[in-house]
């Protein structure tokens, strides 16, 4: 168990990029203490492993699993979504995207499947085979799939590409075979990577997408829980779909008020 410990700090220090010694400082212990920790000639307890994994910006799920085998009980709780005590966190989640309104809004865990969404998200993929709206929802998929969005993304090539690198980033840091499977699925979707130019704006992608009331362009906003303490609440991120410029804020309005009268039929 201590080697598969050492074996696990060690990894996630070179996937962190950081040095024995900076690791040492960042977690009020020394780099000799570390070294020992990470050969397996010494056993940290409880605390020290808690204090490591948070200096490493382990997630909340893998820090349960340096802690099981370093012989302790895990730390966090992993609660379903639909349990009675997260009833405060469904209805804080629920007040923030209708705050959103009339933007869309997502909520998603940690493979990208669509936990809650407010009903300007459900007037944005309104028109889409619905296959892809059949739990669970990947909404990477839902935005990139043929059957999807993806007709509609005026920009496809260089859109899908900044969702797919964004995905790639989030695997490097805490990577996951689900992940790697989706990547590989929706690089089989998406037009070629472009070649890039004297325009180009690297992670500054707008989404750019046809609509009934013209083109929108969206810029896309990311939030997540900082001081989480359950596992499934510190992987949850909301995503929303925010208007670049006035027309695309006139027409989303407009897209929210007729949903709106679709619920009241």
């Amino acid at each position: 168990m201590a080697s598969e410990l050492a074996s696990g700090l060690r990894t996630w220090r070179a996937r962190r990029r950081v040095s024995q010694l900076e690791l040492a400082v960042r977690a009020g212990t020394t780099q000799r203490h570390v070294s020992f920790i990470e050969s397996g000639r010494s056993v940290p307890g409880r605390d020290m492993v808690i204090r490591l994994a948070e200096s490493l910006q382990v997630p909340l799920r893998e820090r349960n699993q340096l802690l099981v085998a370093g012989g302790y009980a895990p730390a966090y709780d992993e609660t379903p979504y639909d349990a009675p005590s997260l009833h405060a966190i469904r209805t804080a989640l629920s007040g923030i995207l209708e705050g959103h309104r009339p933007s869309p809004a997502v909520v998603v865990d940690r493979r990208g499947d669509l936990v809650l969404a407010n009903g300007s998200f459900d007037a944005l993929v309104a028109g889409v085979a619905p296959y892809l709206l059949s739990a669970p929802v990947s909404v990477p998929r839902l935005l990139l799939h043929p059957d999807g969005l993806a007709p509609r993304i005026v920009n496809l090539a260089e859109w899908s590409w900044h969702v797919i690198d964004g995905l790639t980033r989030e695997a490097a840091l805490v990577p996951k075979l689900e992940a790697d499977a989706l990547i590989a699925e929706l690089v089989t979707l998406i037009p070629p990577r472009p070649e890039t130019g004297p325009e180009h704006l690297g992670f500054a992608v707008p989404l750019r997408l046809r609509s009934g009331d013209g083109e929108l362009r969206l810029i896309t906003t990311l939030t997540r829980f900082g001081t989480a303490v359950d596992v499934r609440v510190s992987e949850l991120r909301m995503e929303a779909f925010l208007p670049a410029d006035e027309p695309t804020a006139r027409a989303l309005r407009s897209l929210d008020r007729t949903m709106l009268q679709r619920v009241e039929v």
